[in-house]
């Protein structure tokens, strides 16, 4: 039976009172838009003061905080290396790398926790210095439970070393201890200071003996009193069995070893060597793996699973990672002690004691505010074939979902979009569709972000979203009156169309200001002019002008006739076209032949008997008839001359 997670939190708007009024809502990519409506509950319209301002929701606002953006930044590079990591490598090399890569993924957490935590003290009395302090708060417990991931699940510490593992990791997550040390020793008389003991005790429950010995020489050194019996405690730490990494000892020896010791630290308490030393005394009790003695230095422990890693220290060292959920549990109850329940976090590193990977994932996706650390989590657990099995009953697999949630919340970023293309990528269910999706919501304000993105889509063969892209550009640049660049984009995203239309800008604006503009762009049209009829008459046209321009007037003419006869250019342009004729009908030379002549004598008939059946004209319309009457008259009378011109020279080649 599947189960349901509990009701989600209520996010409070303040200013909206929905108990009284309806609200209104809109949907985008990454964020919500809410506001207030004039409808009340019951359903009537009431005209009355009510919350003016329109509310943007964020479903991802961690992406908008500086610092964390070094952390997603940083983690994009160890993703994509860790995806190129080859199938071949196998066996240790293969773990190695990967447990190479999960501390990577920790030393990015921890640095952006340390400049996090500059910032909290540098402004620790504002509302922002309390929300770093908040911050570091949750990547603290990110790295905490990451590091035990990796012992648990990466590592796969046997019995015995997962006892130097696990150490470890309290340590390097409980290091209280090595400011109040600095403290201690930078007094006059470190074993007269105030948290003197405190610092020995806390030495002794993070299993840091030698430290600890040290600190009790001090002690000796100043009390002759004690010397002896802090010389037995630390012989007793001294001689403390432990498996170190390069120690060749079987577990059996160890244990063997280990029982011996304990029967002597026993022997001690029991003939009242540090009777008259409650301290010392009550140290040998933790020597002895205590829970008693263990709880009354609760203040010190601080958290349960320091508890748990003392508890196991000085009673199971060689624990087995089978047995480690049945300790973890009793401890949590122990240290407890039902006077509170368990935080979402204790939740976390239980179930991850229990080695439920995917309850750890669930938890960690319900406690934290994005999705960036169950993504990468799920990703590297993954490489180490944990999840194989793992499907979701919508389709996808859980990696694939997590990233894809997360690459969401990049897209909705003015600059992390460009990581969330990388992690769609590696997603080869679901990461094309969901990247087509993402892609056509990036707002494109600028052309250079513009290109960027095209060329993310150009790479990877997305066809339509290159279209669609370039036509909002040329759209863009139509508005704004840049012609040239409306144009290369509608050719680049083969918009016949729009390049029409745009063509049809070009020659207007070059009936009204008598210049073309853009020359260099239209000048290399080349194939691309065949898009659309329009587009290839203004290729053409430019052409006839460029030839002109060279003198070369019979490939010119012969274009012009070419681009009337062909019903390429558009009726409405015959007129410009014809008035272009004029200066070649009146060369001292003959340029049109007869036959030419005559082909132009009947597009100028077609185009005013065309006029003569439009409607009845106003006054301003009868103004610029006079002026077409004015100019029809002129070519007429040209046409005519040139035509009696080719007809006499005609006439004289074929006499000769």
């Amino acid at each position: 039976m599947e189960e349901f997670d509990g009701e989600p939190t209520v996010t409070w708007i303040p200013g909206l009172n929905s108990q009284k009024k309806q609200m209104c809502f809109d949907w985008g990519p990454g964020e919500m838009l809410v506001c207030e409506t004039s409808f009340n509950k019951k359903g009537k319209s009431e005209m009355v003061a009510g919350c003016p301002f329109i509310h943007i929701i964020r479903k991802d606002i961690d992406v908008y905080s500086k610092i964390l953006r070094k952390l997603f930044n940083e983690s994009h590079g160890i993703f994509v290396g860790l995806q190129r990591i080859e199938e071949e490598l196998t066996g240790k090399s293969r773990k190695a790398q990967l447990v190479r890569v999960s501390k990577n993924y920790r030393s990015v957490i921890r640095a952006c926790m340390e400049e996090m935590h500059q910032f909290a003290v540098a402004d620790k009395d504002s509302a922002s210095g309390r929300q770093f302090s908040s911050q570091v708060s949750i990547l603290s417990a990110m790295e905490l439970i990451w590091n035990l991931c990796e012992i648990l699940f990466i590592e796969v510490a046997p019995a015995g070393p997962l006892l130097l593992y696990l150490l470890d990791w309290v340590r390097l997550h409980v290091c209280e201890v090595d400011t109040l040390s600095a403290d201690v020793l930078g007094s006059e008389n470190p074993s007269k200071h105030e948290s003197f003991w405190n610092l020995v005790t806390i030495l002794v429950l993070q299993g840091r003996l030698d430290e600890a010995r040290q600190m009790l020489s001090k002690e000796a050194d100043t009390n002759p009193t004690s010397a002896g019996m802090c010389r037995v405690l630390g012989d007793l730490m001294r001689t403390m069995p432990v498996l170190s990494p390069g120690n060749t000892q079987t577990l059996t020896e160890l244990e063997l070893r280990w029982q011996h010791w304990h029967e002597e630290c026993e022997r001690h308490l029991q003939d009242g060597t540090f009777a008259s030393d409650p301290r010392l005394e009550s140290l040998c009790k933790v020597l002895l793996g205590d829970d008693a003695a263990l709880l009354e230095q609760k203040e010190l422990l601080s958290n349960w699973y320091h508890f748990l890693v003392a508890r196991l220290l000085y009673s199971q060292p060689t624990v087995k990672p089978m047995d480690l959920h049945l300790y973890a549990q009793s401890s949590l109850d122990l240290f407890l002690g039902g006077e509170s329940s368990p935080e979402p976090l204790d939740n976390i590193l239980m179930a991850a004691f229990e080695f439920d990977i995917h309850q750890v994932i669930k938890e960690c996706s319900i406690a934290l505010s994005n999705w960036w650390f169950v993504a990468h989590l799920t990703d590297l657990l993954d490489h180490c074939k944990l999840l194989q099995s793992h499907n979701l009953y919508f389709g996808s697999n859980m990696r694939e979902f997590l990233l894809l949630e997360y690459a969401s919340g990049l897209f909705a970023h003015h600059s992390l979009w460009q990581l969330g293309v990388d992690y769609c990528d590696h997603c080869p269910e679901l990461g094309r569709v969901s990247l087509e999706l993402h892609i056509e919501r990036i707002p494109l304000t600028t052309e250079q972000k513009a290109l960027k993105v095209l060329r993310v889509c150009e790479q990877r063969q997305m066809t339509e979203q290159v279209r669609s892209i370039c036509k909002i550009l040329a759209m863009k640049a139509v508005r704004n009156n840049r012609l040239g660049s409306a144009l290369s984009w509608s050719i680049r995203a083969k918009d016949a169309a729009f390049a029409t239309l745009v063509s049809d800008r070009f020659l207007r604006d070059y009936c009204e200001r008598g210049c073309f503009s853009d020359l260099d762009l239209i000048d290399n049209l080349g194939p691309a002019m065949m898009l659309s009829d329009r587009l290839t008459f203004l290729g053409k046209y430019r052409e006839f002008h460029r030839l002109y321009g060279e003198k070369r007037f019979a490939d010119a003419a012969s274009l012009l006739l070419s681009l009337m006869t062909s019903q390429i250019a558009p009726r409405s342009f015959w007129m410009t076209l014809l008035t272009d004729a004029l200066p070649l009908l009146e060369q001292k030379q003959v340029i049109f032949s007869a036959e030419q002549t005559y082909e132009l004598l009947r597009c100028l008939e077609d185009l005013t008997s065309g006029r003569l059946l439009c409607a009845e004209p106003d006054a301003q319309q009868l103004q610029e008839d006079d002026i077409e009457t004015t100019k029809v008259e002129m070519l007429r009378l040209a046409l005519a001359r040139n035509l009696a011109r080719s007809i006499i020279k005609e006439g004289s080649l074929e006499g000769s």
